[in-house]
């Protein structure tokens, strides 16, 4: 099946276990796990904290299509997220619950003394 096809049938519920698990995402292993509240774009909280939301900030929900940020403003979800240069999020991933299991570092601190494993996409504490 062509991926294309794949997201249209998990959006719709219609996909197999076995479609869906293809639609798996890679998440990056310099984005952080936390809490994003979008309040009035681009202005954000990042746990609990206030933070921009970059120029061209791409947010990605479950089903991993780009969604605008007024799709997601006045709510909370636990994400994946990236920060560029500037200190402003980059790139957000609602996560799914399959996603949410996993464990994954909140802080650089947290991500640079863990060991991550790209193709299984999990992180180990030493």
């Amino acid at each position: 099946m062509h991926r294309r096809t794949l997201l249209l049938l998990a959006a719709m519920g219609l996909a197999s276990a076995s479609a869906r698990a293809q639609l798996a995402r890679n998440l990056p292993a310099d984005s952080l796990r936390g809490t994003l509240a979008i309040e009035h774009p681009p202005m954000a909280l990042l746990n609990d904290a206030p933070v921009r939301l970059a120029p061209g900030a791409r947010i990605r929900g479950q089903n991993n299509m780009l969604a605008t940020t007024g799709a997601f403003a006045g709510q909370r979800f636990i994400v994946n997220y990236t920060i560029d240069m500037q200190g402003q999020i980059k790139d957000v991933w609602v996560l799914t619950n399959d996603e949410l299991a996993k464990r994954w570092p909140k802080t650089r601190e947290e991500a640079a003394s863990w060991r991550f494993d790209a193709p299984t996409q999990t992180w180990t504490q030493p």
